[in-house]
């Protein structure tokens, strides 16, 4: 554990390399909702930086005209109550970093609330379609 942060290091130097493997942006069901949405006509920019007071993310898909904001979370990395595990090995480590993921969802998803932005926020393991149904009804909805 790092005496400074409290924040526990990785088990070993390979499962450090192997998180910072993964990829933050652009993951397949991102990509594949984006294309489907743009097939669709829907014009959005993505991963763009936004701050809310001193709240900083970055939307998956965002619509400024609309106000949408869009995530495409992980099911391990963002607890998943149907797909997310736990692992089992270093739980201590992986305890703290995915409540720390979902503590910051939280914060996110409440700052950009409160400031007049529709969150909407997928699973990874939503199908295709009904992820493009769900960011269009919102869509759809009068703004204000």
């Amino acid at each position: 554990m790092d005496l400074v942060s409290g924040y526990p290091h990785a088990s070993s130097s390979a499962a450090s390399a192997v998180m910072r493997g993964n990829r933050k942006t652009d993951s397949r069901p991102e990509i594949h909702l984006r294309s489907a949405l743009h097939r669709n006509g829907y014009r959005f920019r993505k991963n763009v930086y936004v701050r809310v007071g001193d709240v900083r993310t970055y939307p998956d898909i965002l619509f400024t005209r609309h106000r949408v904001a869009v995530f495409v979370d992980g099911c391990f990395w963002h607890g998943c109550p149907v797909h997310g595990v736990q692992p089992q090995s270093n739980t201590q480590y992986w305890s703290h970093k995915l409540q720390r993921n979902m503590a910051r969802d939280r914060v996110v998803t409440q700052a950009l609330k409160h400031a007049g932005w529709e969150v909407l926020r997928l699973w990874e393991h939503v199908p295709l379609l009904d992820a493009v149904r769900q960011v269009e009804a919102v869509l759809a909805r009068p703004s204000g």
